[in-house]
């Protein structure tokens, strides 16, 4: 039985793998240690989000042109977009609950990493502003492509009006959020190893 036959499979064949690798280097012999269990979850989850949304931004918007002049964009509207949307609405809500939880692991003084971020608090201004950026990208995600992509898929009755006006305000969420996701993850990545100057 091959485990790479199915994505199931396959993810639960990394992460076994991955479990291995932590007795292989060391670990596992001592406490847990949650910040990391968190953040490695985030980067999962983050990965997958971050992913999709490069994913509609330069691939499958910039194709639905000659898709529709060749016929094959049906496919792709009724098939492939709405299964890549729920991935994509879903790892972006459990990148912002792992985040939150990350910053919480990581607060080591009285109160709250997740206030302590958010109010950029001397040594989380940088992780804050990933994490407000992030928080921006999210309500994006579900308040405005979401929503407005349902229209553009069909999934909910709209007027050929309607479906236009959709479509431009959910590829603008979009692009925003390409913008928003190069400094946000130069936040992320500069709070454990420092701004690039």
């Amino acid at each position: 039985m091959n485990p790479l036959k199915s994505i199931t499979g396959t993810i639960v064949s990394g992460f076994v793998l991955a479990i291995i690798i932590i007795f292989l280097l060391g670990g596992g012999s001592g406490p847990a240690n949650p910040w990391e269990i968190w953040v490695w979850l985030h980067v999962l989850v983050g990965i997958t989000w971050i992913g999709l949304l490069y994913y509609f931004n330069f691939v499958q918007v910039p194709a639905m042109p000659a898709a529709k002049a060749d016929g094959t964009a049906p496919g792709i509207t009724k098939h492939v977009a709405p299964r890549a949307l729920l991935w994509f609405r879903w790892s972006a809500l459990a990148t912002w609950i792992t985040g939150c939880l990350a910053l919480e692991a990581m607060h080591s003084m009285d109160g709250s990493g997740v206030v302590a971020a958010f109010t950029l608090q001397e040594g989380f201004r940088v992780i804050g502003v990933g994490a407000w950026l992030g928080t921006i990208m999210l309500l994006n995600v579900w308040g405005l492509i979401w929503p407005n992509q349902k229209k553009v898929l069909g999934l909910v009755e709209a007027t050929d009006e309607a479906k236009a006006k959709a479509a431009v305000i959910a590829l603008m969420a979009s692009r925003t959020n390409t913008l928003l996701s190069i400094p946000m993850i130069l936040a992320m990545t500069a709070q454990a190893h420092g701004m690039p100057f």
